[in-house]
């Protein structure tokens, strides 16, 4: 039978509920909002020997891979299903595909949690099955002469299952040690994302902001800065794949941090400070950079571990900026005010002070455990108060009382 892209799941009069699948943010913002704590709280009950560790990807590898193809793949779901349509032409993806769509996600992580009472096989499949799944409910949906430029993200997207096909193929015991670079892949992969979105939207938020406050400095771009910035970003990813760590890696690092550090210098962040849902944004690129250079000064001079370059990216810039985005696009897209409430501004601040726990507890190995359980604790906190505000609105209709 034949997919509707659009095709409704309740009538439009019901408020609760199904108003989860009226657009693709909804069930995936919620989802990455759910499982980002519960994941780390699991994965800490794990190291105290309160759970077992699976057998099936055990280990730090199970923490890794949930927090890339579980969590973070979920927040870039959430935008390709509504970015798609806003700039590529594309219809929306609602009702019972969305729905299919959020059904595909959960069978992985359940699948990955409870891999012990699996067979093997049926464990990579459940989790491999998302990505061919999203993709083809994606491409369904654009139309014949679709923005070109708009395509990097579904094939960007496609990559993932490359990488999420290297951690599984370890995990059958089909490869030795292909793993971490799965990980390291998809790690890369959404940081190339992030400075092609952030590229995009926080200097055109930034500029539509300053200028409503009649802001005479505005944000400035430059191509060459910017091809500069994304393409050390991707040349990065390439080089750890290829080489792994050593020289290279350490000075393409150094190219993209200092790229990426100038590019946002002129997106005039600091005259966002007052309105903390447009300034998370500059915060999220900022550990982008961060955590490029922390990679350089790892690789050049050993003068941090790796791990410390590892968790500013995926911690500082992977959870800011996701907090950031999800926060700001939920609201726009369900018609209310873009106000960023006193716990939402909380998150923000508790991810940041996560990043900075885990970098400490990378840098202080006598205080490891009790650094680690004050970053947890801090993740956990931000998606917690992120959910007190945005569960509701994800889950109730527009406040407008428009269609989405």
């Amino acid at each position: 039978m034949a997919i509707q892209v659009s095709e409704p799941l309740t009538a439009p009069g019901s408020r609760w509920g199904w108003a989860l699948f009226g657009y693709g943010f909804r069930p995936f913002f919620l989802l990455a909002a759910l499982y980002a704590p519960t994941a780390v709280a699991a994965w800490l009950l794990v190291l105290m020997g309160v759970l077992p560790d699976p057998a099936y990807m055990g280990g730090p590898l199970l923490h890794s891979h949930e927090m890339v193809f579980g969590f973070a793949v979920s927040g870039v779901l959430g935008f390709l299903t509504t970015a798609l349509p806003n700039f590529a032409g594309a219809r929306p993806i609602t009702g019972r595909p969305l729905a299919l769509l959020a059904a595909v996600w959960l069978a992985g992580r359940l699948a990955l949690w409870t891999a012990d009472a699996l067979p093997p096989l049926l464990v990579a499949a459940a989790d491999l099955a998302l990505v061919p799944v999203a993709l083809a409910l994606l491409v369904r949906s654009l139309p014949r002469q679709p923005n070109r430029r708009m395509l990097v993200f579904p094939a960007l997207f496609a990559l993932f299952e490359v990488a999420n096909a290297l951690t599984h193929a370890e995990a059958l015991g089909w490869t030795a040690d292909t793993g971490a670079a799965g990980v390291t892949l998809g790690i890369n992969l959404i940081a190339l994302l992030v400075a092609i979105i952030g590229g995009r939207i926080i200097p055109s938020f930034t500029a539509n902001a300053l200028a409503a406050a009649g802001s005479p400095r505005m944000p400035r771009s430059f191509r060459a800065l910017d091809a500069t910035a994304i393409g050390a970003t991707a040349a990065l990813a390439i080089a750890m794949l290829a080489v792994g760590d050593g020289f290279l890696v350490g000075a393409i690092a150094l190219l993209a941090g200092l790229a990426n550090a100038a590019r946002l210098s002129f997106w005039r962040g600091a005259q966002t400070v007052r309105a903390p849902i447009l300034f998370v944004l500059h915060v999220g690129y900022g550990w982008l950079a961060a955590a490029q250079l922390l990679r350089a000064a790892a690789e050049l001079g050993a003068l941090v571990p790796g791990s410390a370059a590892f968790h500013a990216l995926t911690i500082g810039c992977f959870g800011t900026m996701m907090l950031g985005v999800m926060s700001r696009a939920a609201l726009g897209h369900t018609g209310r005010a873009l106000r960023a409430h006193p716990l939402t501004v909380a998150a923000y601040v508790l991810v940041s002070a996560a990043a900075l726990f885990r970098f400490a507890a990378a840098m202080l190995p006598d205080l490891q455990m009790a650094l680690l359980t004050a970053a947890a604790a801090g993740w956990i906190g931000a998606f917690v108060s992120f959910l007190a505000v945005y569960a509701p609105i994800l889950l109730s209709r527009r406040a407008d009382g428009k269609p989405g």
